[in-house]
């Protein structure tokens, strides 16, 4: 690198660089540490001094960097490109990089906004009731929302029953158990049925894996059913279903001799 005693023509200082590209001269030295923009001249007071050719390949930095490139990939795989196909290869490679952040973004902004609404509907503050919400949105349970009406009891009982894994799986059941009944509501099916045993039995069986066989939350799971605070879309659904699951299970207990509230032993 060559020293000048003075700054001749055609070179800029460091301060008339920042100035001219409106960054700040400790930007520039960083770009000189990490290798990425580095003087073309030295001054004899140790003044950096650069050329037009570094405004250009400076300005070529800060464009990167706008878009999205980190100062690494700027150094190692875009300044020694020369070829347009190749740039435009990673031009792309960055643009999908990009539209996932975006993907990215805007999920977590549906969920801030979905947490915000339970947040102002539940009128108190309940931090682990927040995080049930989280983990739910995260899990793309569209019933998240139900969350907020059961109480802390049974929270506490469903976190230590049910992981990230199995709690999809039993929502998975419970829907499909769900829209099962109404199939076979709307199809006329007898409860007696052996078909309509069958369903029931397998509706209860879902029920003592949620309850792991204590009868004492039938009550509270029954209470929080018959609440009024639900919307009306999941009303409808639970009216419909309720409709053949409610005979069927009794058809169920009389048929086995099952009294549903007396605690089951092992």
């Amino acid at each position: 690198m060559e020293k000048y005693r003075a700054v001749p023509q055609g070179y800029l200082t460091v301060g008339e660089v920042a100035k001219r590209m409106d960054v700040t001269v400790r930007t520039l030295q960083h770009y000189d540490k990490e290798g990425l923009l580095s003087p073309s001249a030295l001054s004899e007071g140790g003044r950096r001094l650069y050329t037009d050719k570094d405004i250009v390949k400076l300005h070529q930095i800060l464009s990167l960097k706008h878009l999205g490139f980190s100062l690494n990939d700027i150094r190692d795989r875009l300044i020694p490109l020369d070829d347009p196909a190749d740039v435009a290869q990673i031009l792309s490679e960055q643009a999908d990089t990009i539209r996932n952040k975006i993907a990215n973004l805007t999920e977590s902004l549906s969920e801030i906004e979905a947490l915000k609404t339970e947040v102002l509907e539940m009128q108190t503050v309940d931090f682990k009731k927040y995080a049930d919400i989280i983990v739910n949105l995260e899990m793309k349970n569209d019933f998240y929302w139900l969350i907020k009406h059961f109480d802390g009891e049974t929270l506490d009982h469903i976190r230590s029953r049910f992981d990230k894994e199995s709690g999809i799986a039993f929502l998975q059941k419970f829907l499909h158990l769900q829209d099962e009944a109404i199939r076979l509501q709307n199809a006329g099916v007898p409860v007696e049925s052996p078909e309509g045993l069958q369903f029931a039995k397998a509706y209860w069986d879902m029920i003592l894996e949620f309850t792991n066989g204590d009868a004492t939350m039938l009550p509270k799971l029954m209470q929080i059913g018959e609440s009024d605070e639900f919307n009306q879309e999941w009303k409808q659904m639970q009216a419909k279903a309720n409709a053949f699951i409610e005979p069927a299970l009794g058809a169920y207990f009389s048929n086995s001799g099952i009294n549903p509230f007396q605690e089951e032993t092992t």
